[in-house]
């Protein structure tokens, strides 16, 4: 959170229990005016809801208090706004915060009563004002959608080129924070960015990675999970995500230090559900951070995860655990071949040069009207030659 808002200093925490919302200010009068008075004693400049605040709580809660209020979507918005770095993420960013603020127009509007035209009697002083704000950021969004599906087509064309190179995807999921990055970079010998901050990737970054069995594979690091994420965010991030839907296997990191691990697990296996994540997909559990854990609870995560073929209990900053992730991955993707004899024109020069380029040749003739070539290969590589 330091990371999204440098200046940032909390000063206090406080779980509300509430019987019901008060629809104009959230909480009762009581509590408000508490809150008010602990304020104004802290200096508070910024108060943060962990939970939806309505545009009109929001107006009527910073007037009361006199201070910047963000709620859990608006917080979420400003880190990822501070992580986007790529032009798919800016746009992405800017295009949630427009939607959410389209819904909050009716929020900070000081100058509505002098506003020109009409009595009133519908819909109220300034209604020209506010629709003139929201036309203007429905052009924006316009704009903004424009330019991000030329964004998605680009990235649509990258990965139509890797189909064609027949090196799996693994794709690494899981919780902000959990560790991915630092998998990543462990993996990859990469530098991504991996802090102890929420959302420090933003996103997918993508490696090659040369397994000990000698396959190469194509490693995508993705924006960490958070549970509720605001339905808006999910749509606009839904591309970010993308890689996800494209991939052979799934490594689902999870930090099992972390007191809440099992609820994190279940968020993001509700959001790949949500994506559409295909159930046949390959998925590892990849338990992270072992080297927190004092050294019985390590040893028993270790001998657990190793009766699975599919967990696996690591330490993704010290590499404990990581030779016999990597090995799995190998088998996973070391399939059952089968040959065949193919026959190829002069004019096939492209296919047979991705024959050889994978390596699936046995042997290879030379006749008056083309090639004669035996091929080994496994079903997913001729599945692959198909669609050259």
């Amino acid at each position: 959170m330091a990371g999204a808002l440098p200046e940032l200093v909390v000063t206090g925490a406080e779980v509300v229990r509430l019987a019901r919302a008060a629809p104009g200010t959230l909480f009762g009068t009581g509590k408000v005016a508490e809150l008010k008075a602990r304020f104004e004693a802290l200096e508070v400049e910024l108060v943060l809801v962990d939970g939806p605040v309505s545009p009109v709580q929001q107006r009527n809660l910073e007037k009361e208090w006199g201070v910047k209020l963000l709620d859990r979507t608006g917080l979420i918005l400003e880190i990822f706004a501070d992580r986007a770095r790529t032009r798919e993420g800016v746009l992405q960013v800017e295009l949630a915060a427009l939607s959410y603020q389209r819904t909050r127009l009716v929020r900070a509007w000081t100058h509505l009563e002098r506003q020109r035209g009409g009595f009133g009697f519908v819909g109220g002083p300034g209604e020209t004002q506010i629709e003139a704000d929201r036309r203007a950021i429905d052009e924006q969004v316009i704009k903004l959608k424009r330019q991000l599906d030329r964004v998605v087509k680009t990235r649509e064309l990258h990965r139509a080129a890797r189909r064609k190179v027949p090196f799996p995807v693994v794709a690494l999921v899981g919780y902000t924070n959990a560790g991915k990055s630092t998998l990543f970079n462990r993996m990859t010998g990469a530098e991504v960015l991996a802090k102890d901050m929420l959302f420090a990737t933003l996103d997918p970054t993508m490696r090659g990675v040369v397994l000990p069995s000698g396959r190469k594979v194509i490693l995508s690091d993705t924006v960490g999970f958070i549970s509720d994420l605001p339905t808006q965010l999910v749509a606009a991030f839904r591309a970010t995500l993308e890689e996800v839907l494209e991939a052979d296997l799934i490594l689902h990191v999870r930090d099992i230090s972390h007191p809440e691990t099992e609820e994190q697990a279940a968020d993001v296996n509700d959001i790949l559900q949500s994506l559409g994540v295909a159930e046949a997909t390959p998925r590892f559990e990849v338990w992270n951070k072992l080297d927190l854990l004092p050294p019985d609870r390590r040893e028993a995560l270790s001998v657990q995860a190793g009766r699975h073929d599919d967990l696996f209990a690591l330490s993704a900053l010290t590499g404990e655990g990581l030779p016999r992730l990597l090995d799995a991955i190998s088998t996973v993707f070391d399939e059952e071949k089968s040959e065949r004899v193919l026959t190829l024109g002069f004019e096939d020069g492209r296919r047979r040069a991705w024959l050889h380029g994978e390596g699936v040749v046995q042997q290879e003739t030379q006749g008056k009207s083309g090639y004669r070539i035996a091929v080994r290969w496994t079903a997913r590589q001729e599945q692959r030659y198909r669609e050259l």
